[in-house]
């Protein structure tokens, strides 16, 4: 759906014509630029316009599509809707996290509407769909970060709040930041945060959310993820996830295999979100890629937190065949 921002951009006229003779009047580019009086370079870029910013939609429905298979097996295994993006063989690591982001721009926005709240958590899937989130025109709706960022290197303001303005640029939204470290040192020092009335006010619209997106991380991940490079975590951490058998987080609250949570040591300091309450969220977003992922995808899906999966063919099959 095109934005308020579309509607004023003066390449938008051109663009609707173009997107006009090329996908409903079957016009070939060159019979649109002799029409259009411009060259076919000048049709290209309007089509791509078109496509990037919401005016043009395109969804393929084929019977013979192995992701289709995938998707239908994955909904009836686990009583979640999926989305399975196609993916070819010998592609690196960052390359299928770049497809699948892509592909959860396209999707996310169909999920949003006015009046919403969206919780977004951050790190580098995020990170990736934030570039790729196709507009889709709101009002009154929040995004907000649901988990801290800062780390003993770094705010973390920076990261996550690039992360939240592009989703908020695309939605037409305001952002709401949380600006508290990933992990508190003491628990104690979390409480006393989360009794402040600066701290309830993010909390409140936390515990309100209509959509929550996520990534997963992971350890075993090829293309690391951010919680896991970025400093957050020191040697007696690491020792404390491994002595509880973490498998993976959702915004920095840690899980095992079999999707407990509870009395994992380190969650008592973390900032993301009780899965308890994240349940109470009508729609749960999960994007994951790669199939290093898998031990982390089924101990999540042990939590029962995802109602929508967002990822690629090859997880997809070994998630079915595990």
């Amino acid at each position: 759906m095109a934005n308020t921002r579309t509607i004023d951009d003066p390449r938008t006229p051109s663009a609707l014509q173009a997107a006009n003779l090329y996908y409903l009047q079957d016009l070939t580019m060159d019979a649109i630029a002799a029409e259009l009086r411009t060259s076919r370079s000048s049709v290209s870029r309007l089509l791509t316009f078109a496509r990037e910013s919401g005016l043009v939609e395109i969804t393929v429905h084929s019977p013979l599509d192995h992701g289709s298979q995938l998707e239908d097996e994955v909904r009836r295994r686990f009583k979640i809707s999926a989305h399975v993006v196609p993916m070819p063989e010998g592609i690196s690591e960052i390359d299928r996290l770049e497809r699948v982001a892509m592909a959860a721009g396209r999707i996310i926005p169909t999920f949003i509407d006015s009046n919403m709240i969206v919780g977004l958590a951050w790190g580098s899937t995020l990170s990736a769909i934030s570039r790729h989130v196709v507009a889709r025109e709101t009002h009154n709706t929040i995004v907000v970060q649901m988990n801290g960022a800062g780390s003993p290197m770094s705010t973390g303001i920076e990261y996550a709040s690039e992360i939240l303005q592009r989703f908020a640029t695309a939605l037409s939204a305001q952002s709401q930041q949380f600006p508290v470290p990933a992990f508190f040192d003491d628990p104690a020092t979390k409480a006393a945060f989360w009794r402040e009335r600066s701290t309830r006010r993010t909390l409140d619209l936390i515990n309100k959310m209509d959509v929550a997106v996520f990534g997963l991380g992971s350890p075993f991940a090829e293309v690391p993820s951010h919680v896991y490079i970025g400093g957050y975590l020191d040697r007696a951490d690491y020792a404390s996830l491994s002595h509880d058998k973490v498998v993976g987080d959702i915004a920095t609250v840690f899980f095992r295999a079999d999707g407990s949570w509870r009395d994992i040591e380190l969650n008592a300091r973390a900032t993301g979100p009780d899965f308890a309450r994240m349940k109470r969220v009508a729609r749960r977003v999960c994007v994951v890629s790669g199939p290093q992922k898998l031990a982390s995808l089924r101990g999540a899906l042990a939590t029962g937190l995802i109602t929508d999966l967002i990822m690629d063919a090859t997880l997809a099959q070994a998630l079915i065949e595990s």
